[in-house]
């Protein structure tokens, strides 16, 4: 697969997507998605801009690691700090630009440890433990990212569009029914070599094409953790950064991202560790996709949260999953999404697949909605 940038949708989306322009009069959607918003129509800088002007008086590459750990807890604090002024009292652009840029920043320290976490990874919650320098572990990748296309996304949720969408090769999991299979399984690399510097050329391109947003994707975008968060040293036009992820990361991960992500599109998948471990081949599944999406939804940040209905799963995995959102994540929007289809191995062995060896009926996506109506869910804006 080559690489892809701005499609003729791209440029036509509001002829396309004419909800995308609609959706923001929806007050719910302005209420739960307002940093993103402001980020968006550049009345607010974004975190990764607010976290390099957060001083840090050491030089990182010169402390220990554990050194580097907390001096990125304090920092932390400084810079939670900030984002509640920016939040609370507001900072334009042109304010933003008068701030003095420390030669060390809080950016920086999280850059160096990012690096250093690749000589023994666990970015993921695998937790393979290799050095990527000289070997591989499940995701499968070293030190470089496969971007193998990158472009304006017209078919996400309506808030989204365009999206500034960069895919990269291979994945932390392994769905039997993988829409992107050929760049997360078969062939993920794909595509174009990049560092931090060749992906910031390329969100900076994306964002003056006309993104609304930076959409991380893939794959899976947690094994090129290391080089998104780099790229935001390079990266000097004001853009939302959307975390669009199967969120199977550690907590570490998540600490290191939070600070820089102004929108989170996680995918919920399954209500119970069986089904994940059948279907994607992950373990402790439930455990780990709701302690983070739980540190989200506390946090406050804007979240759509997707949940693929499978057929024949209604039971075991979409109503745990509405259920859960209800009771943790009342926050966020929710994208009940209808359109899985038999596809991979599903596709190639649907004996051993034969739950979801077919397309969802009318009466299952209904059940669907059904319950997110019972539970009071906000859907219809993003479904």
């Amino acid at each position: 697969m080559g690489v892809r940038v701005v499609s003729v949708e791209g440029r036509l989306w509001r002829l396309i997507r004419p909800d995308a322009i609609y959706v923001w009069r929806e007050e719910r959607v302005r209420r739960k998605l307002e940093w993103y918003y402001r980020v968006m129509n550049n009345r607010a800088p974004a975190k990764f801009m607010l976290a390099k002007k957060v001083p840090a008086e050491t030089d990182p590459r010169d402390l220990a690691t554990d050194e580097l750990w907390h001096l990125h807890s304090d920092l932390r604090r400084e810079f939670s700090t900030m984002l509640h002024s920016v939040r609370s009292n507001g900072l334009t652009l042109d304010e933003y630009h008068k701030l003095d840029t420390p030669k060390h920043s809080f950016l920086d320290v999280k850059i160096e440890i990012l690096r250093r976490t690749l000589s023994s990874c666990e970015l993921c919650e695998w937790r393979c433990r290799v050095n990527r320098d000289v070997k591989v572990g499940v995701c499968r990748l070293g030190r470089e990212s496969y971007v193998t296309t990158y472009f304006l996304h017209v078919g996400e949720e309506a808030p989204l569009v365009p999206s500034g969408t960069i895919f990269y090769g291979s994945c932390n999991f392994r769905c039997v029914f993988c829409q992107n299979y050929d760049i997360s399984q078969l062939n993920p690399f794909t595509g174009i070599k990049a560092g931090p510097k060749e992906l910031a050329t390329i969100e900076e391109y994306l964002r003056l094409e006309g993104a609304r947003n930076i959409n991380h994707v893939g794959g899976e975008p947690t094994p090129n953790v290391h080089n998104i968060v780099a790229s935001f040293k390079y990266l000097n036009v004001n853009v939302p950064q959307l975390w669009n992820s199967n969120m199977y990361m550690t907590p570490k991960t998540l600490e290191l991202l939070s600070d820089l992500i102004d929108i989170w599109l996680p995918d919920f998948k399954y209500g119970n560790d069986t089904c994940a471990l059948r279907l994607s081949a992950v373990r402790r599944y439930y455990e780990v996709i709701t302690r983070n999406l739980r540190s989200i939804c506390e946090s406050g940040d804007p979240i759509i949260i997707r949940h693929l209905v499978l057929p024949n799963h209604f039971e075991c995995c979409t109503k745990p999953v509405l259920e859960w959102i209800s009771e943790n994540c009342r926050n966020a929007l929710i994208n009940i999404m209808d359109q899985y289809r038999p596809e991979f191995w599903v596709s190639l062995n649907p004996k051993r697949y034969p739950d979801i060896a077919r397309r969802l009926r009318r009466d299952e996506i209904n059940a669907a909605y059904e319950h997110a109506d019972k539970l009071g869910l906000d859907y219809r804006e993003v479904s």
